[in-house]
């Protein structure tokens, strides 16, 4: 199937008991037993849910995997996956990165005995410099949050398989639609499905998705005995809201591009992020690992005064001031106080997150509209 016909069909199933086209809502916390250990596939509600699980299999279809996992949050996801590790066992990161996740791996784990490197990839042989013995895990995002960094996922994953490391992408700003780091070699991907899976900012939820069957059994045990699960009525909103993942992310990419060259033609705008453009680092390898470009990125400000930051960020009305994305709906936010507020200053700077850095969730709605709101709170500065 391509992918349009998964994100409907992949994985889901007509209810068998009544003919239901979408997937019940199996709002229970245990299953009846006809004797002990003599059941339908289900015991107890943390374990196994027939939602869930019609979500996971949906999800790991698109992405190409065997084996999907779903969890109440997607930092539970980042969660579990740091949880397949030991006391000494290192990890390298990209250092520029959503502040979440580096909060749980510098203010949780590493008080756990885990060593974190947070280290540029845009060239990727940069990792080679820090690998060592104990080195178990490359963690990387692409494009990265905020400032939609490439980082080519083909060449870590031949250097994590040339020392024998997992590869871990966060996929969450391309979703299952514009990039599938499984196919470029990665050993494990997750999504924040509050984002772009989902996409219509009503749920949270994480998500994980692995080939290697012994990989898949230890998540599948971590995701039992820890809990970090989500319940049947999100479970079936995500559903609902892939149906159409591949018609908004056509359209989020679309405006994004609009808009990308809105702002870089602008007279008070200085830099824009964004992957599309062809001088944009590691353009090149966007475009072959990525179906398109997206609708996220940020720009700054000519004179990179903070207060006419705030102007703008308070200025949009089509443009919403609050944290998340992936919604059909537009975003602004400010990464240096909400989304990364939890990274020092001096992390932020080495990646480019200065306090005057906006990020903009380019949602679904008339381009025309949303350009008209921007070019309108642009000129309060």
């Amino acid at each position: 199937m391509k992918f349009g016909t998964k994100a409907i069909h992949a994985g889901v199933f007509p209810d068998p008991s009544t003919g239901a086209i979408m997937t019940p809502v199996f709002q229970t916390s245990t299953y009846v037993q006809e004797a002990p250990g003599k059941h339908k596939g289900y015991e107890y509600a943390r374990t196994q849910n027939p939602t869930r699980a019609q979500l996971q299999d949906n999800i790991a279809a698109l992405e190409n995997a065997k084996h999907g996992f779903c969890f109440s949050t997607g930092m539970g996801a980042i969660d579990t996956v740091m949880k397949l590790f030991n006391p000494g066992d290192e990890i390298i990161c990209t250092n520029d990165l959503y502040g979440g996740t580096y909060r749980i791996f510098t203010k949780v784990y590493q008080n756990y005995g885990l060593k974190f490197h947070f280290i540029g990839m845009e060239d990727a042989a940069n990792i080679e410099n820090y690998i060592t013995s104990n080195t178990k895990l490359i963690w990387i995002e692409t494009p990265t949050n905020p400032t939609l960094k490439i980082i080519d996922i083909k060449a870590c994953a031949a250097i994590a398989k040339k020392h024998n490391i997992l590869l871990g992408v966060d996929n969450t700003f391309a979703s299952a639609y514009l990039q599938n780091p499984m196919d470029l070699g990665a050993d494990l991907v997750m999504h924040s499905l509050t984002k772009y899976m989902s996409g219509h900012s009503d749920v949270v939820m994480g998500a994980l998705v692995v080939n290697d069957d012994e990989l898949a059994q230890r998540i599948a045990f971590i995701q039992n005995a820890c809990g970090a699960t989500p319940g049947p009525q999100d479970c079936f909103l995500v559903l609902r809201g892939i149906k159409t993942l591949h018609l908004r992310m056509q359209r989020h990419s679309e405006n994004g591009k609009a808009i990308a060259h809105f702002l870089r033609n602008h007279a008070k705008v200085d830099k824009v992020y964004w992957p599309g453009f062809e001088d944009h680092p590691n353009h090149q390898i966007a475009k072959q690992q990525m179906l398109d470009f997206g609708g996220m990125m940020s720009f700054s400000l000519k004179g990179d005064h903070l207060e006419d930051a705030m102007k703008v960020l308070s200025g949009t009305h089509l443009f919403s001031l609050a944290e998340s994305l992936g919604g059909v709906e537009s975003l602004i936010g400010h990464p240096a106080s909400m989304t990364h507020a939890s990274i020092p200053k001096e992390e932020r700077l080495k990646s480019g997150v200065t306090d005057t850095l906006i990020r903009l969730s380019v949602g679904v709605e008339d381009v025309g509209d949303l350009i008209a709101d921007l070019d309108k709170a642009l000129s309060l500065v």
